[in-house]
């Protein structure tokens, strides 16, 4: 029988666990070859102590070691095969001045960085690819890089796998809006009773108009619902393993019972299937089995 394989195209370390860490453990506990190929070092990611990219005391190679700390732990944990690095230097985000530094993956041309995918799934020849879709979900530069080497890689390839976009589908999305805003509510109440300053944030990313950015999918143009709620823990713990970004976020906010209730099921969209399958399936091997 041939070995099943399952790649995933990340653009940071921790994204390979926000949205597939349920998949990725998953997929190994049922014997399938698994491999995580990260696009960039996520410079521009917080450095200890949650100092952000534009303050003083934020060193971009400092940061980038002590996330590959963290990504090698959760590596580790979601029992990951085979981890490649494509090692280009972290975009920011969008519209930060180091989206026009040469070294940075946004800068790279497409086909540099595609014939270096090219060669690892030539090696792989992985069944199912997962990566961002058009928008990299949420506007992010190295994202929407990812998904364009991964898309002209596989034109570079001799054979056609199945390819998936992660997604949260529309109604699940309004669900963590909801819980998001009910947060937010609460911690400015707490501070206003302690006679503090409410923290300000960011607010949602915008598109180019400055209208919110919809990073929901239609839930009828979910292609897959993976049931991962047996490893919720293991998914758990890789995103903990990212503790330099992740300490603070709202999965880490929910604790560990209320995360294994509320994210039992991982997302994706169908782009490309050999097989031509329509519909909603539970497995992302369903044709290859």
């Amino acid at each position: 029988m041939t070995q099943l394989t399952f790649l995933a195209v990340h653009a940071h370390p921790d994204d390979e666990a926000s949205s597939t860490g349920g998949t990725f453990r998953a997929l190994k506990d049922e014997g399938v070859r698994t491999v995580l190929v990260t696009c960039t070092r996520g410079e521009y990611g917080d450095a200890l102590g949650g100092v952000k990219p534009d303050e003083d005391g934020h060193d971009p190679d400092v940061v980038a070691e002590f996330r590959k700390g963290e990504l090698a732990q959760a590596v580790e944990i979601l029992g990951i095969d085979r981890f490649v690095s494509l090692d280009y230097r972290d975009s920011g985000m969008r519209g930060w001045p180091q989206n026009d530094d040469p070294r940075s993956f946004w800068a790279t041309p497409v086909s540099d960085a595609a014939e270096q995918l090219a060669e690892i799934l030539r090696e792989e020849r992985p069944q199912v690819i997962m990566t961002y879709n058009e928008n990299g979900f949420y506007g992010h530069p190295d994202h929407i890089q990812a998904n364009r080497i991964t898309l002209a890689a596989l034109e570079l390839l001799d054979y056609e796998p199945t390819l998936y976009y992660n997604a949260i589908p529309l109604s699940v999305m309004a669900q963590y809006r909801q819980r998001w805003e009910e947060e937010a509510r609460a911690e400015r109440e707490a501070a206003l009773a302690a006679g503090k300053e409410p923290e300000q944030n960011d607010g949602p990313p915008v598109n180019d108009d400055g209208e919110p950015f919809e990073m929901g999918t239609p839930d009828d143009e979910i292609g897959a619902a993976i049931d991962v709620s047996a490893v919720a823990d293991a998914k758990f713990d890789a995103l903990a393993a990212h503790h330099s970004q992740i300490a603070d976020s709202f999965w880490m906010k929910m604790g560990r019972e209320r995360f294994r209730e509320t994210m039992r099921t991982e997302w994706f969209v169908r782009v490309r299937d050999p097989h031509g399958r329509t519909g909603l399936v539970d497995d992302l091997f369903v044709d290859y089995r």
